[in-house]
């Protein structure tokens, strides 16, 4: 059976601004996103039958009670699944597929996570059915998914407006080193959002990336922190490591990431978060 695989790579918020709530229940954000080399793995391969499975370290967290790791899980109630059923009614596409995703990446915790799973997705089913993978159509299927699916769709370096949808590329910093860390505890993007305090701190900077990035912010980083008070310590260990460009929490956490001029220092600071029986993802910017 033909078979494709597509890297769900930790997405990253560089700097995230929240400028306002909208009356239709999101946020005005501006966002400066970043991916990983590295994340989840989604393989996809035409089948007799719709099947999916979840593997991976992370994959209990995602199973409901009963089901084991590599068990076929239920095809409903998954951003994958959602985003297979949405590709084979945009594209009239017949045949079904066996779907594995090896979930490497924590739930809930900032960095893409399910979105980026999505994303993913559609890319491996366009690629295996021969859909550009420009088509407005996969574009229209991710803004459905959720608000950051078309931003790990495009899968690049972007300045994320609007509820972070509407995008434009950026020159990125590929090859730069970049550590993630979480402390083991998910937080609800719903409540982080609904503990923003409305303050509205001004608009994202101009200039270089990386310069934008600096003098940029992390609007969620304060209401995350309260109520994963942890956060506060990750910060304090990646902000005192040597060769640190840049550290903030990405997204609603509660993972947190920093830059690093070099490669040795990097290692050195996971190995200084690994310490302290954190998750760490060492990689580097696509």
């Amino acid at each position: 059976m033909p078979t494709t695989t597509e890297i769900a790579p930790a997405k990253i918020n560089l700097a995230l601004h929240v400028r306002h709530r909208r009356a239709d229940g999101y946020h005005e954000l501006e966002t400066l996103f970043a991916f990983a080399q590295d994340g989840d793995v989604v393989t996809v391969e035409t089948a007799d039958a719709n099947r999916f499975a979840i593997i991976g370290p992370f994959a209990t967290g995602l199973l409901p009670a009963g089901h084991a790791e590599g068990d076929s899980a239920p095809w409903q109630g998954n951003l994958v699944t959602a985003a297979a059923d949405a590709f084979a009614e945009a594209f009239g596409i017949s045949a079904q597929h066996a779907i594995t995703l090896d979930k490497r990446l924590p739930i809930a915790s900032g960095i893409g996570g399910g979105s980026s799973d999505a994303a993913a997705t559609l890319r491996a089913l366009a690629r295996l059915h021969g859909v550009a993978p420009g088509d407005a159509r996969l574009v229209a299927i991710a803004g459905r998914l959720g608000a950051d699916v078309p931003a790990c769709l495009a899968n690049r370096t972007t300045f994320g407006t609007g509820k972070g949808d509407h995008l434009v590329d950026l020159d990125g910093l590929a090859g730069t080193a970049l550590l993630c860390v979480n402390p083991g505890v998910g937080v609800s993007t719903a409540a982080v959002f609904g503990s923003w305090d409305g303050v509205d701190r001004g608009p994202m900077p101009e200039g270089d990336l990386l310069l934008r990035a600096i003098a940029g912010r992390n609007d969620l980083e304060p209401p995350a922190t309260t109520l994963a008070p942890v956060i506060a310590e990750v910060r304090a260990v990646m902000d005192a490591a040597a060769g640190v460009t840049l550290a903030r929490m990405s997204g609603s956490g509660a993972t947190c990431f920093a830059l690093f001029d070099t490669i040795v220092a990097r290692n050195a600071a996971a190995a200084q978060a690994a310490s302290h029986g954190w998750w760490t993802l060492a990689t580097v910017l696509r």
